[in-house]
């Protein structure tokens, strides 16, 4: 015969009493957040808590500035008392979303349904000059803009700094809680230095987080894009470089040393063979003899990552130089150019779609991901880049997912640091009300 032992009562009631309590309280707030404004006795049935247990829970909330009266009135079916109808009260906190680029700084304020309440953007102020001491110049100046940026949109808002609860911040690389740095950023100068971080962090409070923009862009769609509920989701970001962010059943993998998704370190030429094998464009037999690898720096390889330097953004424009595009000043010049029909611009833009799916390869092969989302600067040219992309990938593969463009354009980054910040900032303002 066997036994069954049963925990001690007296032992149990001190965890039960609070415990319960609380969690009926998180039960009755994530419902109000999830369905909208709700009576009491709408949140007793959808919930199967006691209507005295949801009256007494929803005072605690009200009183903490969690959850507040609509000004509205239910009855049932026409008939009885009219009942109060609550909602979660989205200014009990605030968050601030950053994306720094090596472009562009934007900034964003929400409140803590996401509503943005307020955004901003300017330049990133790069130092042309390397060396030491210019890239410490440079490190400071882009925290000081997107410190000075936060700040202005808080104020610009009507609030206080004090009322923003969490704030995230996306870059290129990958935060190393270990040692406070930034590591692989190649493309911002200065930004892997030790003190980068601690320097935000006085600037704008301790209550921030630094997150890989790719991972963050891939949150974006996941959340409000071209993601939405998707199983396995890659976001490709190309840019001034080459990333990709991963999420998985809603959550970002980032792998053992948080370094999952740089596929900008992928080796570049495979086998020595330029994967644009669909469509015009310069053909690359070898390394040495790549338009791209010729214009690179010394070191730009083990500082960026092969992959990052070939199809970067620098890469479009050398591509179409080397395919005689005179006009190759930026990448944008190009793609404009590939669209009115210049020949030069088309092949350059066909030969980046090639090593783009060379990363694709790569990612089907390791992931087997669901959907793979093209964005970032250059990425956002998915009306150009992606039928060229996926004719490459079908003579590079057998293993094609759907590749599809991005939904929230430049946006994705800073709208991934908005949900990010959110998801913490609720659970603070939850933990951090008097109980």
């Amino acid at each position: 015969m066997t036994s069954t032992r049963t925990s001690d009562p007296a032992s149990a009631q001190p965890w039960s009493s609070r415990t319960l309590r609380v969690n009926n309280e998180r039960v009755l707030l994530e419902r109000l957040r999830a369905s909208g404004a709700a009576s009491r006795a709408e949140l007793a049935r959808v919930t199967g808590i006691s209507k005295p247990t949801v009256s007494a829970a929803l005072g605690n909330l009200e009183r903490a500035g969690l959850v507040r009266e609509t000004g509205e009135m239910t009855t049932s079916a026409g008939r009885g008392r009219s009942a109060v109808v609550y909602e979660v009260d989205p200014t009990a906190g605030y968050v601030v979303g950053i994306d720094i680029g090596r472009s562009r700084i934007r900034v964003a304020l929400a409140d803590l349904d996401g509503t943005i309440r307020g955004r901003r953007e300017l330049p990133t102020a790069i130092e042309e000059h390397s060396g030491l001491e210019a890239d410490t110049a440079t490190a400071e100046s882009i925290v000081a803009t997107a410190a000075g940026l936060a700040r202005e949109v808080v104020a610009e808002a009507g609030l206080a700094w004090d009322r923003v609860v969490h704030t995230v911040v996306g870059t290129p690389g990958v935060f190393d809680p270990a040692t406070g740095e930034v590591r692989y950023a190649g493309s911002l100068p200065g930004w892997g230095r030790a003190g980068v971080v601690e320097l935000l962090r006085r600037e704008l409070g301790t209550g921030l987080a630094v997150h890989n923009d790719a991972n963050l862009a891939a949150l974006g769609e996941y959340a409000f894009g071209a993601g939405r509920d998707c199983p396995l989701l890659v976001f490709l970001m190309v840019g001034t470089g080459v990333g990709a962010g991963i999420v998985v059943e809603g959550r970002v993998f980032n792998g053992a040393h948080g370094a999952a998704g740089e596929v900008g370190y992928l080796p570049f030429p495979p086998g020595g063979q330029d994967p644009d094998t669909a469509g015009p464009g310069p053909r690359v037999p070898h390394q040495n003899s790549d338009p791209v690898a010729a214009r690179a720096p010394h070191g730009a390889f083990s500082q960026r990552g092969m992959l990052d330097v070939a199809a970067g953004g620098s890469a479009v424009t050398a591509l179409a130089a080397a395919a005689g595009f005179a006009a190759a000043r930026d990448p944008k010049a190009v793609f404009d150019a590939a669209r009115a029909g210049d020949e030069a611009a088309r092949s350059a833009v066909h030969a980046e779609a090639g090593r783009l799916a060379h990363a694709v390869a790569s990612i089907a092969a390791m992931l087997d991901p669901a959907l793979v989302v093209l964005g970032g600067g250059i990425g956002d040219n998915a009306d150009l880049l992606l039928d060229p992309l996926c004719d490459a990938l079908e003579s590079l593969t057998p293993l094609r997912p759907p590749v599809v463009a991005a939904a929230l354009g430049g946006d994705a980054v800073l709208l991934g640091a908005i949900a990010t910040a959110l998801a913490t900032a609720r659970e603070f303002v939850f933990e951090g009300r008097r109980l």
